[in-house]
């Protein structure tokens, strides 16, 4: 008898780490435990990142062809969604993620949006009244500036803010107002709800064989239905984007061969090497609205968060972002390589020394910290052709050839892969620097998608035969469609 394939991935243990039981969602773990860490002088990781050095991009290196630049800081707005490390430094060995407390809930259930709830968190909520009574909004829609008149601003583009000096956010995670384009992803996730909410309402009201909904019932359907439109997004669109249609068609349709478990947990070689690859894929500057001039990503218009929107250059045109029905031309990000933009590797906003400023480099050093293997032996592990590993090997010695031919850092390992490898395309071969390579790609996509098939309240956990309405699609549609 012939063995049921893709059964085995459902049913083997990860390595979460050693004093974990596999049964907490709260901590990190790894996917890889069974791999010796690598280790790389810090001198040789301070070198490679620094400012100026081999992994600048000093001009515009040039844009990929199908990836717009809004897809990039929707991956930061997943990324918010599912980690939060708060406990780790660079001068600590991190031997047992297991002991790791991550703060967000490992699930891509939009708790950053909808916090602990309209019953825990009331102030995120409008509170609609008729009269004496709770009208059917109340703790259904979630407040935004445009409640809020009184609030200093843009009001009316702008998150809620509270009516204190600092006017900050009130949503339920503050990093998602640190730059004014991960703000204005909330909005628009927020603005989508109450879409989401008003047509579920209408709906119940025009069919005479319907229970209206409205209250509690009309907050679970809304919440629920704009969760999964969300879910199918990140995995139709963000993770064909980054990771290739092909890979993630072989992990729906196969089964997850290294993300494992039974419970959704966050492996470090994903969120601390290979989920950080969009850094690669950040332009230097942005046009967000139509026939707008391009700003400074870490300007006074777009980088400047924590605080109200006061400049109407700093509102966001989806439509200009991502791929919508509108069919503009849309900007590109950059190609995922081993360059970034300048201002990474020298981040304005950071006090310290060089290393502390250098994205490059903090990531580096945090993988020595993280005890992470090396790129290449995952890939060996993988199966990949040594001949690749060998490209990808080389691209890597090029940045710094101190690397030599053992020990790549496994983020550096997955950008010079995608440089010289590529993403896996629909009838075969690759294409470089339009998203991640083979190890890359099945790091991300296998850990999203297991997030969502071990969560019973998702789409892939709780109805797979689940599809979304055709009005909210894809990602370009969902943050549109109650944009004004």
């Amino acid at each position: 008898m012939k063995p049921l394939e893709g059964l085995s991935p459902y049913c083997r243990m990860s390595q979460y780490g050693e004093n974990d039981d596999g049964d907490r969602d709260d901590r990190f773990g790894r996917l890889f435990g069974d791999l010796a860490p690598n280790y790389t002088r810090p001198d040789i990781l301070i070198e490679t990142g620094k400012a100026g050095g081999n992994m600048e991009d000093p001009d515009d290196k040039g844009r990929t062809d199908s990836v717009p630049v809004g897809m990039v800081f929707f991956g930061q707005f997943v990324d918010h969604d599912i980690t939060l490390d708060a406990s780790t430094t660079f001068d600590s060995v991190i031997d047992n993620p297991g002991e790791i407390a991550n703060v967000r809930t490992p699930t891509l259930d939009l708790d950053c949006i909808y916090g602990l709830g309209p019953e825990a968190q009331p102030y995120l909520f409008n509170q609609d009244r008729i009269g004496n009574k709770p009208g059917p909004f109340a703790g259904v829609k979630l407040l935004t500036g445009a409640d809020n008149p009184g609030q200093a601003g843009l009001y009316e583009h702008d998150l809620f803010r509270a009516p204190d000096p600092n006017n900050r956010a009130i949503i339920g995670d503050p990093r998602n107002d640190e730059n004014r384009i991960i703000s204005q992803i909330q909005l628009a996730i927020i603005r989508f709800h109450n879409h989401v909410a008003q047509t579920l309402y209408d709906e119940s009201m025009a069919d005479p064989d319907a229970e209206t909904l409205e209250g509690h019932d009309l907050y679970e359907a809304a919440r629920r239905t704009t969760t999964w439109h969300y879910q199918w997004a990140v995995v139709n669109d963000l993770l064909t984007d980054m990771c290739g249609k092909p890979v993630v068609e072989r992990i729906l349709g196969c089964g997850r061969e290294y993300y494992c478990g039974h419970v959704p947990l966050i492996p470090v070689e994903f969120s601390v090497a290979a989920y950080r690859f969009g850094h690669s894929m950040i332009p230097m500057k942005i046009q967000v609205q139509k026939n707008g001039n391009r700003f400074e990503l870490f300007g006074t218009k777009l980088g400047r968060g924590f605080g109200p929107l006061t400049d109407p250059d700093a509102v966001v045109d989806w439509h200009e972002l991502l791929f919508t029905p509108e069919n503009r031309t849309v900007e590109r990000a950059q190609k995922l390589d081993t360059l970034l933009a300048g201002d990474l590797l020298d981040l304005p906003f950071v006090d310290g020394n060089a290393a502390e400023k250098s994205l490059a480099t903090r990531n580096l050093l945090r993988g020595n910290a993280f005890l992470l293997p090396a790129g290449e032996k995952i890939a060996e592990l993988m199966g990949i052709d040594q001949a690749d590993i060998n490209k990808v090997v080389k691209k890597a010695n090029d940045i710094n050839s101190d690397f030599g031919d053992e020990g790549i850092p496994l983020w550096l390992y997955l950008l010079a892969e995608a440089e010289v490898i590529g993403r896996a395309e629909v009838g075969g071969g690759t294409k470089k620097g339009e998203g991640l390579g083979p190890v890359g790609a099945t790091i991300v996509a296998e850990v999203l998608i297991g997030l969502l098939e071990l969560d019973d309240h998702s789409y892939l956990g709780a109805n797979r035969n689940w599809a979304p309405r055709a009005e909210w699609n894809t990602l370009g549609k969902l943050v549109t469609v109650a944009q004004p």
